[in-house]
């Protein structure tokens, strides 16, 4: 028996994400669209162009979303903590002040680096605030992990950022592929740039695709023309 037949079904909030397109509004600390009223503009675009849900990166910016929208939001905090390299919701306060601020999954780290709370903790406090747990994860062995310790869904957001995991210029699909080979749903994340490799995260078996910075920060997209032009000039 796989471990997906073992598995219950996805919660309804998941189930309303099931083969569409998520869409990371996020700003870099600095960026010009950092201010919660631009997110609420980029999160406006991103559901007139057809997102099914957003991942937003702070209490005041899902406040914000959670009022021009019911559709599922992903929530996670980014913020440095002394002696963990964890970044994304590492404690059980962050977890608790996202889904506060109207999260219906709350995303936070869930490899493998040492951690001042453990993704059990991390998971447990998410379902406390009634909130799903959304574990972000770079290997299978990590999601497999993240199950146990009572995730509702992992994500391959994580994959490239550990020195565990492979660092590539493109999406996971090995990791995609294992995942669906052991039956355990996952969120496909990481690096997926264009529509051809959202689809194809689709077809290996993902339950839905995140694309962050190919739609909302522009500050990257223009450094991926920017550098591929200079890289041009100078090969020439």
């Amino acid at each position: 028996m796989t471990e997906h037949a073992t598995r219950s079904p996805l919660p309804a909030a998941l189930e309303r994400l099931r083969g569409h397109l998520v869409v990371s509004v996020q700003a870099d600390d600095g960026s010009p669209l950092r201010e919660v009223a631009h997110i609420v503009a980029l999160s406006r675009a991103a559901l007139l162009g057809g997102a099914a849900g957003l991942r937003l990166r702070s209490a005041e910016d899902l406040q914000a979303v959670r009022a021009i929208t019911d559709l599922p939001l992903i929530g996670l905090t980014k913020q440095a903590h002394p002696g963990t390299d964890v970044y994304i919701t590492a404690t059980p306060q962050e977890v608790q002040e996202v889904a506060a601020a109207g999260a219906d999954v709350v995303a936070f780290d869930g490899t493998d680096l040492p951690r001042p709370y453990s993704v059990a903790q991390l998971a447990a406090a998410a379902h406390a605030a009634g909130a799903l747990a959304m574990a972000d994860i770079s290997t299978l062995a990590e999601a497999r992990a993240a199950y146990e310790a009572g995730a509702d869904i992992v994500g391959t957001t994580m994959s490239g950022y550990t020195p565990h995991s492979p660092q590539q210029p493109g999406p996971d699909f090995a990791l995609m592929a294992a995942l669906t080979a052991a039956g355990l749903p996952f969120i496909a994340e990481g690096r997926i740039n264009s529509p051809e490799l959202a689809t194809l995260a689709l077809q290996t078996g993902a339950v839905c695709v995140v694309v962050g910075s190919a739609i909302t920060r522009p500050d990257h997209v223009t450094r991926w023309f920017a550098s591929a032009l200079q890289s041009g000039t100078q090969d020439a």
